[in-house]
This record gives C-alpha cells, sequence and structure tokens, in this order.
C-alpha cells in the first residue's frame, strides 16, 4: 500500500467521514445532504431546509452558500482558492519520503487544473483551451451527429434498455475519446475507471473506496504513459497530440490533463443526458412543447442544467483573512459553493422549483461554474446533450421508463446509474437534426 493514499485519505476525507457519522445521528442536515441516501435521492429538500435567508451558512467543519449571488461572487473572487487545506501537517522528512512514490495524476491533487491557482492554472489551462473555442467545438457538429444516430440504431426497436449503459454514457465517451486519439476498443474500460475514479470529487468517502479510485488512476496513468509515447511516435488530430507536440507540458502534466479532460468530458454529460431524459419523461407537456417547437432544445438544456445540475457543488478555500456575505472568515476557511441551491435561488429564478423549458433567464445558472475555473468543456456539453435528447426523442416518440431510475452513489456528481426503458417502435421519418 502506498502511505501517501493513507496520509491523503485522512487529510481529506477522514475528518468528514467522522463528522458525517457523529452529525447523521443527531440529524444534521449538512450531513444529510453529503452523507446518505436523502442527500443522494433529493437534495432539494434538504438544501430549501438550510436556504434561510441567504449569505453564507456555518456547516462546521464548513461553510456553505445557496445564495446565487454569494455563490457568482465567490467563484470570481481571486482570494478564494481552489486547494484543499492540510488538515494534519507531516514533518519534512516524512514528507519526502512520501514523495519518493509520488500520486498518479487525478481529479484532485496538483497538477489538475481542479485544484491549482494561479500562475498555474493559467499555464495548465491555456494549452488545453484552443480545443474547446467555439469554432473549434462547431466544428464537431457534425461527428455529434453521426455518432448520436449509430447509436440510436444499437437501440432495440420497441424493446427494454438501459438508456445509461446503452446511450447516455456512449455519447459522451466517444466524443471525448475521439478528442482525445484513444482507441473505440477502449471506451468500456474508461467507463470502468471513471466509476472508480469519480468519488475523489466528493466529501468523506471511504477508505475502499479511495483506495479503489487511487489503484483505478494507477492502471490509467500507466495506459496515458504509454498512450503519450505512441502519440510522440506518430501524432494526430487530436487534443493530446497537439498538447505533446508543443512541448509545453511534461508527460506527468500531460497525464494530469489528459485524466480530468476525460473525466470532465464525460461525467457531465453523461448526466446531463440522463437527467434531462427523466425530467421530459416525467413533464409530458414540456416534451409536447419541444415536439411543436423544437427551437426550444437549447433553452430546455439550460433548464435540465438550472433545476438539476449534474455537478451539484464545488468548494473554495479562503487565501486570506476576508469578509464576505456580511461574516468575517479566517485563512484556510472552506466555502462549500451548492451550485444546486444557487440554480434554485428564489430571488433570482422565479418559481425556481418549476421546470420551465421557456425560462427567460434559465442560462443564468451556475452550473459549469464560473470565474477563472469555469467549465472548459461547456459548450461541447450543451451540444452533446441537445444533440443527444433531441435525436432520442424524435427517434422514440414513444419512449417510457419501465422502472424507477436507480442514482449514482454520489453527493458531487448527480446522475443516473441506470434508466431502464422501453423504446416503442421507431418513427417512421428520419430524424434531422439541423
Amino acid at each position: 500500500m502506498n502511505p501517501h493514499y493513507l496520509y491523503r485519505w485522512i487529510n481529506n476525507h477522514g475528518v468528514v467521514v467522522l463528522f458525517k457519522k457523529i452529525s447523521l445521528r443527531r440529524g444534521n442536515p449538512f450531513a444529510r445532504l453529503i452523507g446518505g441516501a436523502e442527500g443522494i435521492e433529493n437534495p432539494y429538500a434538504l438544501i430549501e431546509e438550510m436556504r434561510g435567508d441567504g449569505g453564507l451558512i456555518r456547516a462546521l467543519p464548513v461553510w456553505i452558500t445557496f445564495d446565487h449571488d454569494v455563490a457568482r461572487d465567490i467563484l470570481r473572487d481571486n482570494r478564494f482558492g481552489v486547494g484543499i487545506p492540510t488538515v494534519f501537517g507531516v514533518p519534512g522528512p516524512v514528507m519526502r519520503a512520501l514523495e519518493r512514490r509520488p500520486l498518479p495524476p487525478n481529479l484532485v491533487d496538483p497538477p489538475s487544473m481542479l485544484v491549482v491557482d494561479d500562475p498555474e492554472h493559467t499555464r495548465m489551462r491555456k494549452p488545453v483551451s484552443a480545443a474547446f473555442t467555439p469554432r473549434a467545438i462547431a466544428r464537431l457538429r457534425d461527428r455529434i451527429e453521426t455518432v448520436t444516430g449509430e447509436l440510436l440504431a444499437e437501440l432495440p426497436d420497441d424493446g427494454p434498455t438501459d438508456l445509461v449503459a446503452r446511450y447516455a454514457s456512449q455519447v459522451p465517451i466517444a466524443i471525448i475519446s475521439e478528442m482525445l486519439g484513444f482507441p473505440d476498443a477502449d471506451r468500456e474500460m474508461f467507463l470502468h475507471w471513471g466509476d472508480d475514479i469519480s468519488p475523489l470529487l466528493d466529501l468523506g468517502i471511504s477508505w475502499q473506496t479511495h483506495q479503489r479510485a487511487m489503484e483505478s488512476s494507477e492502471r490509467l496513468h500507466r495506459y496515458l504513459v504509454d498512450h503519450l509515447e505512441r502519440l510522440r511516435a506518430d501524432p494526430g488530430d487530436n487534443i493530446l497530440s497537439s498538447l505533446v507536440t508543443s512541448g509545453d507540458l511534461t508527460t506527468y502534466e500531460l497525464c494530469a490533463s489528459a485524466t480530468l479532460l476525460m473525466a470532465a468530458g464525460f461525467e457531465t454529460t453523461v448526466n446531463l443526458i440522463g437527467t434531462g431524459i427523466v425530467w421530459l419523461l416525467q413533464h409530458p407537456e414540456q416534451l409536447a412543447r419541444l415536439r411543436a417547437e423544437p427551437e426550444l432544445w437549447p433553452n430546455a438544456v439550460e433548464e435540465i442544467l438550472r433545476i438539476d445540475p449534474p455537478v451539484q457543488s464545488t468548494a473554495r478555500t479562503t487565501r486570506t483573512a476576508l469578509e464576505i456575505g456580511g461574516l468575517r472568515l479566517r485563512k484556510g476557511s472552506t466555502v462549500v459553493v451548492s451550485l444546486a441551491g444557487a440554480n434554485r435561488d428564489p430571488a433570482v429564478f422565479t418559481d425556481a422549483a418549476r421546470f420551465d423549458i421557456t425560462r427567460a433567464n434559465a442560462k443564468n445558472h451556475l452550473s459549469f461554474s464560473n470565474g477563472s475555473h469555469v467549465c472548459l468543456g461547456a459548450g461541447l456539453a450543451r451540444m452533446e446533450a441537445t444533440h443527444a435528447l433531441r435525436a432520442l426523442f424524435e427517434t422514440f416518440p414513444d419512449l417510457r421508463l419501465t422502472d424507477p431510475p436507480t442514482r449514482r452513489p454520489l453527493f458531487t456528481l448527480h446522475g443516473y446509474q441506470h434508466l431502464p426503458a422501453h423504446t416503442g417502435p421507431r418513427a417512421r421519418s428520419e430524424v434531422t437534426i439541423g
């Protein structure tokens, strides 16, 4: 066992695990939100229970905000950093011994863009950003339509299926795999690794879950090192080839960026597509409106992002003592920014719990974060979800769920693990997405 894993788990999760166990017994709503089935199934009832009058709320051992304006201000404020504070200090000689066997690149350790501040954040982000400009994303439109059409053709005609396994997960993994130059045959392996690694984004995961995540991170790292060597010898037309040939990042940094791009390019969109399927099937009047007015599809995706975001929260740590929301925070204070709560702030969104695909300000949600750490792939996720949802419902107009959908057992990443469905007969006319 890598002792670095144990230290990291104790520092980042062990204290929270202890807090959750004690606080759940006391009925603490924040512990219920992050630590149990209640928070996974329906976080919004707990969010409204905790919301109060806005601003910052003390939820030991952290602060939390559900206020849209405060959340947006924190995400834009460079006095807040993304690094996780150290709970337990380690003597220098011990830390140097640990670092002889460093952690494999993963989502929540430097040099991942998620957890580094400027100037490192800009240095890591800039080489990647060219692949996610509006023009670059627009060039992917035809490929997204092709992939979506191929997946729909493989779904049974008037038969049972799991819409997560067979569709919602397959659209984004196909696109991000192509963008990173991965072979099609490796997609299922990436999905398996992603399931293992994604809990690292949660608060207070178990030691067993953490160890499994780090072991899969090691396997992914070994795969990426070999993949990068192949690209150095024979570069292709993909993001990683461009990064390799530019020489801007080390191999370790390239692996960290590839890991994050694969996770971000998949995790957000699979949850968005799956959630969109459920909301539209549960609100047939909204789906009927989309069939009558297909130009509303982009705004419908914004409303899905707002009302049930695929990433529920993020966190920031004060880099200095400061005042915000009328409260004084010490240096090193951690603030959980509830993106889900901000998206249902009644001061910003009228009748915020109502699903309305025509909502005029739906796009004011914070589901892709804000500020310098705003999601690079937001435009790609929007495009993939819009095409995937519209094509699915136009191809299978009688689509229905056959059993209650199963949630993923995660707090931060909010989506469905299984969507058992019956497709119904295919539409007779060919589906064309404009």
